[in-house]
């Protein structure tokens, strides 16, 4: 079983108080005390980020450990990534992840961790990159397509309702076709998909919600809160 835990927004750098979504990626994987690795390339592998992500983990029954490729801790990244029970992309620059993941070859190494069944996981840029392609502020102050990994079909967009501009652009390149038809998501909402079909949706937020949205509608998807 391949599984992709996609999320809008939210976590443990979102919402530091709401443990929900993170609990709910640990929950997907079968061992007891799986082995967790955060990758923060989009952020510049920022300490701080790195620093919240252990501040979380490392109270939950999981192994927590990170990977950095401005400072790497080892030669055999490979192996390093092929143990891992699941990785989780932080959020940032899309494309200075996409760009630095192709020249490392980690691109392919995260393809074949998911082959094996390694969750995939990630919020931001760390969703986006999972998609075909998408629409990202990393060029600057404007929203632009990006095309990304391609594990998942389709396009995507996170901050649907966290960022203003986020619905609007993401619909006018849809019905441009510009990119193609895809998944949205609100923040505190994750997309899980497993064999690269959505299995479900939940949310650490009453009302957050994940969307279908095509050239000529948008759809809200079931929503399952994950609180009382």
């Amino acid at each position: 079983m391949r599984q992709v835990i996609a999320l809008g927004g939210g976590g443990f750098s979102m919402e530091p108080e709401n443990p929900l979504l993170d609990r709910y990626i640990l929950q997907q994987s079968k061992k007891e005390n799986p082995k967790v690795c955060f990758i923060g390339t989009a952020s510049g592998d920022a300490e701080g980020y790195i620093e919240r992500f252990y501040n979380f983990f490392r109270l939950e029954k999981c192994e927590p450990s990170h990977f950095s490729l401005f400072k790497p801790h080892t030669r055999d990244i490979k192996n390093f990534i092929m143990n891992q029970d699941i990785i989780y992309v932080g959020g940032g620059n899309t494309k200075n992840l996409m760009a630095l993941w192709r020249e490392w070859e980690l691109d392919v190494m995260l393809r074949q961790a998911y082959d094996k069944g390694t969750i995939l996981a990630g919020l931001s840029a760390g969703s986006l990159c999972w998609f075909e392609e998408g629409i990202t502020d990393s060029y600057g102050s404007e929203l632009e397509p990006i095309s990304c990994l391609g594990i998942l079909r389709g396009s995507h967009c996170p901050h649907y309702d966290g960022e203003e501009n986020r619905r609007p652009a993401y619909q006018k390149f849809i019905q441009a076709g510009t990119i193609g038809s895809g998944f949205a998501a609100d923040d505190g909402v994750a997309l899980h998909f497993i064999d690269e079909e959505l299995h479900r949706v939940v949310s650490s937020r009453p009302n957050a919600q994940g969307y279908r949205v095509d050239r000529d509608k948008e759809t809200n998807l079931p929503t399952i809160f994950l609180g009382l």
